[in-house]
């Protein structure tokens, strides 16, 4: 099978990626994980006579690859790849997954991950025998092994203490029982969770991360992304069909075309649903994030999650929608200020969509706001997260 740096250098003959340095050396690296994996399976179980009873101990291989430039000649069980947004680090890792020769392989945004994590954790503690946390974290590793031993994961951050007092057992389990692992992150290991609650608990999975993954920052010059948005329409009216398609044809075009998932938020001990999400973009109705039961803390989130955000379905405003209005002005200034692009269709043009009646003095400055998120300038702004 292709290998991910012929597929690079196919996207640069065909002129869908320029040249860039640290690319390049990331998908090297891509390219040597690659094939130190057509020959490497984390075998478990005991083995011979004994093995075939349940007897004996369990056997695990570990992955033997050392990066060439690696300061230190211990192998290494994946690679870490961090830079700021934009930097393509997510398609770098869609090129190594696709090619890669493993069945057993998964790739998964890491937020997402840690959901099905605590999802798992509270059915274990619900079971009517009172059960340990070690074994716990034994039993959940070795289900993820058992259904894939690879794991990508996108958009590594570490925001929630749940996730941050739990993470380190779960990577020294899941490395010791042979994963290999490919991680994209915003933030280079020392730097995630940085001013986290007791994060003297978290300092262990740091140090595992260190040990056995290779780190490589990806410091190129440019956004690859900024590029897709440059002379994108960004606002649509009226609401009607050619609108909807056209909000398709955007998350298509940012996604490279992938189909959308839903994924979870976790704020605040609670979750809610993002019901269609890919790469970075996410996309709701007006309705869904607007009449729905949430509040600054939920559309930080969301600003500090999601790079892109379409909302199709912005109907003409009034005082009898008063509260859908103030979620509204509320969820603009989270993605205003954190550089969030906003792809969105309206019954009207943003002066008119709340220009009479009490409430509309005070949606003035959501009228500026929505008015600068069109403008080329803004969509060359670099997300914050």
């Amino acid at each position: 099978m292709t290998g991910p740096l012929a597929k690079y250098r196919a996207l640069l003959a065909e002129a869908r990626l320029s040249p860039d340095v640290a690319q390049a050396m990331a998908v090297e690296k891509l390219e040597s994980l690659h094939n130190a994996l057509g020959s490497y399976h984390p075998s478990q179980g005991a083995s011979g006579w004994f093995g075939r009873f349940g007897f004996g101990q369990r056997t695990v291989r570990r992955l033997q690859w050392t990066p060439g430039d690696c300061e230190s000649c211990e192998p290494k069980q994946g690679l870490y790849i961090c830079g700021d947004v934009g930097r393509g680090k997510s398609m770098l890792m869609d090129l190594f997954f696709a090619s890669v020769p493993v069945e057993a392989k998964r790739r998964v945004h890491f937020h997402a991950f840690m959901q099905e994590i605590h999802g798992e954790i509270h059915q274990w503690r619900r079971e009517p025998v009172r059960k340990d946390d070690d074994n716990l974290i034994v039993h959940l590793a070795r289900t993820i092994v058992k259904r894939s031993w690879l794991l990508c994961f996108d958009e590594l951050q570490v925001t929630d203490i749940g996730d941050a007092m739990i993470l380190g057992r779960l990577f020294q389990a899941l490395f010791a029982e042979g994963v290999v692992v490919v991680v994209t992150s915003n933030r280079p290991p020392d730097e995630l969770y940085k001013y986290g609650l007791q994060r003297d608990r978290f300092m262990p999975f740091i140090a595992l991360i260190k040990q056995h993954l290779d780190i490589l920052e990806l410091n190129s010059e440019g956004d690859y992304r900024l590029g897709r948005k440059k002379g994108m329409q960004v606002y649509y009216t009226p609401l009607d069909g050619s609108s909807e398609d056209a909000l398709g044809h955007c998350f298509d075009r940012l996604t490279d075309g992938k189909p959308p998932l839903a994924e979870q938020i976790h704020v605040q001990g609670r979750h809610w649903t993002v019901p269609r999400s890919a790469d970075g973009v996410a996309w709701f109705t007006f309705g869904e994030l607007c009449r729905a039961t949430l509040g600054a803390a939920d559309y930080l989130a969301l600003a500090t999650l999601y790079h892109t955000v379409v909302l199709s379905d912005v109907p003409r405003l009034s005082p009898a929608d008063r509260d859908a209005a103030k979620r509204f002005v509320t969820l603009i200034d989270a993605l205003y200020e954190h550089k969030v692009t906003l792809i969105c269709s309206a019954a009207v043009p943003p002066q008119n969509l709340y220009d009479a009646g009490d409430g509309a003095f005070e949606f003035h400055r959501t009228v500026s706001r929505l008015m600068e998120m069109q403008s080329e300038s803004y969509l060359q702004r670099q997300h914050l997260t």
